[in-house]
């Protein structure tokens, strides 16, 4: 008899890891130049730079002082949600954000969170899985605050229809997204299953898969259990807040005569538009959308163009500043963080 063929049964040739990479990163770098690019038409540099010439720095000193006290908010605030896992200081909490967040900064497709997680799980000595949960409700909160936000401005200020369909968008996910959590927070636990775990045969990605979502029911329902998950909630809105009002203090620095709501609406904006991963740091998309929401309140192109530099330079030095002392101070360096997490990967942890 003739050997059976397993070409098929092996499926289509996967595509190498270093091809995909390359691939992730050029999506991100094109789609950075071609926000530049558009950026860059049409503007009046000579406005743009007598504009730049009048900031009161005064007001950005303030700024930098409440986007840093926001970010040790964020700190607090994930404190909280990993009470249940193991108990890490604001202080410790803070600084694995902030090397998450240098991470975001100089490399592509948002690693920072996955550093972050690593950095957590080493420091309390707990598995790296464990600590998914914590994030996924940290996003599911900024999502929740992120909704209530544009229904709040919208009060204030007049919102572009689109803006008020993307927050609409934003409101019906996070509902569903809050029912499943009430399901995971109040059903009742039971001894999962060879099925439920994806047995000890099945497909790898699949058992992975199934595994990775017991861990997170698991952790959801631990914390949603727990009083400091609630506190978490109300922190985030401190967070929101305060990264708002350290937009706003830019923008009284430039010299733009807009309301803190105005402020809160173009922060909205940005973290809509920069939600995809893309280039390091959003360079490219981050002054795009700062200018998309910057033009409605009547912003002209050219002025908006120079704010959207400056804040990104004002709110970004120091973050990368903070970020890097915090990365040496842990005794590590990115390089050696991807190959203990490449590990993890493999053994599963």
């Amino acid at each position: 008899m003739d050997s059976p063929d397993n070409s098929l049964a092996a499926g289509p040739p996967a595509v190498s890891r270093p091809v995909l990479e390359f691939l992730k990163r050029a999506a991100g770098y094109l789609l950075a130049a071609v926000c530049l690019v558009w950026i860059f038409h049409d503007v009046d540099w000579g406005r743009l730079f007598e504009h730049i010439r009048d900031i009161n720095w005064w007001w950005v000193v303030l700024a930098v002082a409440v986007d840093i006290l926001s970010y040790i908010c964020q700190g607090w605030r994930w404190r909280l949600l990993l009470h249940p896992t193991g108990k890490m200081s604001v202080l410790k909490a803070t600084q694995a954000i902030y090397v998450g967040l240098f991470t975001n900064e100089v490399a592509p497709m948002r690693l920072g969170e996955i550093v972050q997680a690593y950095l957590a799980s080493r420091w309390l000595g707990a598995r790296f899985v464990s600590i998914i949960p914590s994030l996924a409700v940290e996003r599911f909160f900024d999502g929740i605050w992120l909704a209530g936000g544009i229904g709040v401005a919208a009060l204030f200020v007049p919102l572009p229809r689109s803006l008020l369909e993307a927050g609409d968008i934003l409101g019906v996910a996070m509902l569903l997204a809050t029912g499943v959590i009430i399901y995971l927070v109040f059903r009742k636990r039971r001894a999962p299953s060879e099925t439920e775990t994806g047995g000890s045969t099945g497909w790898k990605p699949l058992r992975w898969l199934y595994s990775l979502l017991g861990h997170l029911s698991d952790g959801i329902r631990k914390m949603g259990t727990s009083r400091s998950f609630y506190l978490a909630f109300g922190v985030s809105l401190i967070f929101l807040l305060t990264q708002a009002l350290a937009l706003w203090l830019v923008m009284w620095a430039y010299g733009l005569p807009l309301s803190f709501w105005a402020g809160l609406v173009v922060l909205l904006v940005i973290h809509l538009g920069t939600a995809i991963p893309n280039a390091p740091a959003n360079l490219g998309t981050y002054q795009f959308f700062c200018i998309v929401g910057l033009t409605l309140f009547g912003i002209d192109k050219t002025r908006a163009t120079g704010f959207a530099f400056v804040v990104f330079v004002v709110l970004t030095v120091p973050l990368w500043a903070i970020g890097f002392w915090a990365l040496t101070s842990a005794g590590m360096t990115l390089a050696v963080i991807r190959t203990e997490i490449a590990k993890l990967k493999l053994t599963g942890a």
